[in-house]
């Protein structure tokens, strides 16, 4: 099987959801999205093949997400295109759909 997983390698969560893919014995192609950031299309599309909302993807510890408190969708999405940071982790694809691994054995439902 193979997976993608949008990756911060300095996050626990993002490592955990890794390791689980390993273990699993998928093929894994790893996307260290604060150096290659998806676009927002590609983000859109993630998202909606997930069930959730640009909202629903949104870090929002992060300082820079305050000022999105009220935005809709659009509005996220052309943020997180702009500052990756905000793209909460990690974000897994497969063959079998879209999770964001909090907690990371979510990715267990799409192997």
């Amino acid at each position: 099987m193979k997976a993608t997983i949008y990756h911060n390698p300095r996050c626990s969560k993002s490592r955990e959801a890794l390791a689980i893919l390993k273990d699993a014995g998928a093929e894994v192609e790893v996307v260290e999205y604060l150096k290659t950031p998806p676009s927002r299309e590609t983000l859109a599309a993630l998202y909606q093949r997930a069930g959730m909302t640009a909202r629903d993807g949104l870090r929002v510890a992060e300082d820079a997400a305050k000022p999105l408190k009220n935005a809709d969708d659009d509005t996220i999405l052309d943020a997180m295109a702009a500052n990756p940071i905000l793209i909460e982790r990690p974000l897994v694809v497969t063959e079998r759909g879209v999770r964001l691994g909090r907690p990371p054995e979510k990715v267990r439902e799409i192997l």
